[in-house]
């Protein structure tokens, strides 16, 4: 093949996150597996949570995590780019610092070498701006194109971030806005345009390094990011995990441009519908809350934000750091006793 003639999304059935397992199947599958029993595994299947964590000793602790999917756009490098961050970003909401990265590739052989050099010139620059290095991997043929990284990042033991930690009187926060599925699957569609489709490939790009070096000092609760299952299944792992009711403001949900715009034309991706099948009897709808914004809230995400449940009493001067950083963040609900997730 010809670079030229070559549409990395053509070659794929479904891209990014979107393309992640259902949940409920994993649960499913991973259900069967006992917790490891080692005393310095400080996270790992029970429950699960963004990498697994394992203390080296009192002051260190490894995180790590792989994470790889098919293409999202067609332009190799900010595929590899967009890859690349989606991975890295699983270290930041642990609390981690990445160290060493390593490419997990499967690709055609018919596509020309130098698409793939610029996939891995996209990833490696994305995981130098993390301040870690790309040092290897491994390739595979395959029919569709995949790519991602595992890596490996440290932390202190008494500092990493989990999702089942949410307290109650937290207020949540997330730090980039929704909706990259629904950009993605509208411009595919002539339902997006391409000032859309820059400022989502923007957001997909950008790591969470300082989101979370800016929400550090804060000792938040909890965190995750928001990825595959949307931010309704995310904040359902978060609940049930915690053991928390959460209540998400449906007109406080930061929003891409276009997004809402492809969702009132009724638009869905898959992972929409397989992200309802997982979620959707843990979570209560309040009335008179649009369709659109509800297909925002289930909308499969591709490297989004950090969802942070911080104290409420520290809210308004966390707000404040993130805006001296010129940092986006958005105060999106609360964490109440209870169960479940509410989008009020």
């Amino acid at each position: 093949m010809a670079s030229a003639d070559v549409k990395l999304s053509s070659l794929v059935t479904a891209g990014g996150c979107a393309a992640k397992y259902a949940a409920g199947r994993l649960e499913e599958l991973l259900s069967g597996f006992a917790p490891a029993e080692a005393e310095d595994l400080l996270v790992g299947l029970n429950p699960a949570d963004d990498a697994a964590v394992y203390r080296l000793d009192d002051e260190r602790a490894l995180v790590f995590t792989v994470d790889f999917f098919p293409p999202v756009v067609d332009d190799p490098a900010e595929f590899g780019a967009i890859a690349a961050t989606n991975a890295l970003n699983d270290v930041f909401a642990m609390g981690g610092t990445p160290l060493l990265a390593l490419s997990v590739a499967a690709f055609p052989e018919e596509l020309p070498t130098s698409m793939l050099g610029d996939i891995l010139r996209g990833a490696q620059e994305r995981v130098r701006a993390a301040g870690a290095l790309l040092a290897g991997g491994h390739t595979i043929r395959d029919t569709e194109p995949k790519y991602g990284l595992a890596v490996v990042g440290t932390a202190h033991p008494n500092g990493i971030w989990t999702k089942s930690t949410a307290r109650p009187g937290d207020a949540l926060f997330l730090t980039k806005p929704l909706g990259t599925g629904l950009v993605l699957h509208g411009w595919r569609r002539g339902l997006a345009g391409e000032a859309e489709l820059a400022e989502a490939v923007r957001s997909m790009r950008e790591l969470n390094k300082d989101a979370a070096d800016a929400v550090r000092s804060f000792s938040p609760s909890a965190v995750t990011d928001v990825t595959g299952f949307g931010l309704l299944g995310h904040a359902h792992e978060t609940a049930s995990r915690s053991g928390v009711r959460i209540r998400l403001y449906a007109a406080s949900l930061p929003v891409l441009p276009g997004a809402l715009e492809v969702a009132r034309a009724g638009e869905r991706t898959g992972g929409d519908a397989r992200n309802r099948d997982y979620a959707g009897a843990s979570v209560t709808v309040g009335d008179g809350v649009p369709d659109d914004l509800l297909a925002l809230a289930w909308d499969p995400q591709t490297a989004g934000g950090l969802f942070i449940a911080a104290s409420s009493d520290r809210a308004a001067v966390l707000e404040a750091t993130f805006r001296a950083r010129d940092l986006f963040i958005g105060r999106i609900g609360s964490v109440e006793e209870g169960a479940g997730v509410e989008l009020a």
